[in-house]
């Protein structure tokens, strides 16, 4: 008698999380703010704020915007919010800081948006191998925001997990 192969991980009620189908389409973009500087280093507002006026601003259209300054320029704090104020008509997001910055707050904005009824009283996976960059906080973050909900949570593969919680049962 032949004995009958049974997959339990297709049979079983877990749940995946794979934050890499969560990975947003839009580009993600960076914008030097020396470009619009004297010699990279001085910013004189006029000069600025007319170089800001005629700059096609619509190129970050859906895009998601990491402002920097690569030189050691002392900006005024008003030069990336009058910055923004221009580029944010057409940017999803628009940040001051590192592209690694702007990936964080994206992906927190994710985690933060998800809908976890589905989630509720469920063994969750929270997917471990992936290609695009994640960053590290935003598998915090997820854990910190399904813990109070879900009945277990695993990281990893369905075929090898890591258990990293389970509710307690009320007596």
């Amino acid at each position: 008698m032949e004995k009958k192969i049974i997959n339990r991980v297709s049979n079983s009620n877990l749940i995946t999380i794979d934050l890499e189908e969560l990975y947003p389409t839009n580009s993600f973009s960076e914008l030097d703010l020396s470009n619009w500087l004297e010699n990279g280093l001085v910013l004189k507002e006029k000069e600025f704020r007319n170089k800001l006026k005629v700059f096609d601003w619509s190129i970050f259209k859906n895009h998601f915007v990491n402002l920097f300054c690569k030189t050691n320029a002392i900006i005024p704090a008003w030069a990336p919010l009058l910055v923004t104020t221009h580029i944010s008509v057409y940017a999803d997001k628009v940040i001051y800081g590192t592209k690694d910055d702007l990936q964080k707050v994206v992906f927190n904005d994710i985690i933060n948006e998800m809908d976890l009824d589905e989630f509720k009283n469920k063994s969750v996976i929270i997917k471990g191998c992936f290609e695009k960059k994640i960053p590290e906080n935003s598998y915090l973050l997820l854990i910190q925001k399904l813990q109070p909900v879900v009945k277990s949570l695993f990281y990893g593969e369905a075929c090898s997990t890591v258990p990293l919680y389970k509710k307690k049962s009320k007596v």
